[in-house]
């Protein structure tokens, strides 16, 4: 398909964002089913039904627009979802601390390349002056920063993940 202008831009990026969070939700679910610490494991079982509710976001925003949100793969999440899977879930671990440490590692990886695709799709659509449209790209964005966020506090708390993991 002929990327013909910001519109073209616009649903082309929405579809492959679709597909960023659909691999990137599986990948959050066995990230909570490798972690141990329990706040780490609430965070990506929310962090998953997030990415859950962006992806009705987009399905509802791509009806609005006509074209089909599961159009694209998105290739740059297939191999941050292929290195979450790698250097957090099969590799090998001396502590559950240290395993906990790379998977939030890996899961800011995966929500720093959405939080770059919403924030783009949020441009476009305000650009295109697609309010409604800007509005929800917005709150899924702010949802995305908001579970990064919080995957920082769980990291970097004084009794946090990083510091159970130091020794």
């Amino acid at each position: 398909m002929a990327l013909n202008d910001l519109k073209d831009v616009y649903t082309d990026q929405l579809a492959d964002l679709w597909s960023a969070c659909s691999q990137s939700r599986e990948a959050t679910m066995a990230l909570s089913g490798a972690a141990s610490d329990q706040d780490l494991k609430d965070a990506l079982d929310a962090g998953a039904e997030g990415i859950l509710a962006g992806m009705d976001a987009i399905k509802d925003l791509a009806a609005r627009h006509g074209f089909d949100p599961e159009s694209e793969h998105c290739k740059g999440m297939e191999g941050l979802v292929r290195e979450a899977r790698d250097h957090a879930v099969e590799a090998e671990f001396g502590s559950d601390a240290a395993r906990d440490a790379m998977i939030i590692s890996q899961y800011q990886r995966m929500a720093h390349y959405a939080i770059a695709g919403w924030g783009c799709c949020k441009a476009f659509a305000s650009r295109l002056g697609l309010g409604e449209d800007a509005r929800t790209l917005d709150e899924c964005l702010s949802n995305t920063y908001d579970g990064d966020d919080r995957m920082t506090d769980i990291a970097t708390g004084k009794d946090g993940v990083n510091a159970d993991a130091v020794a």
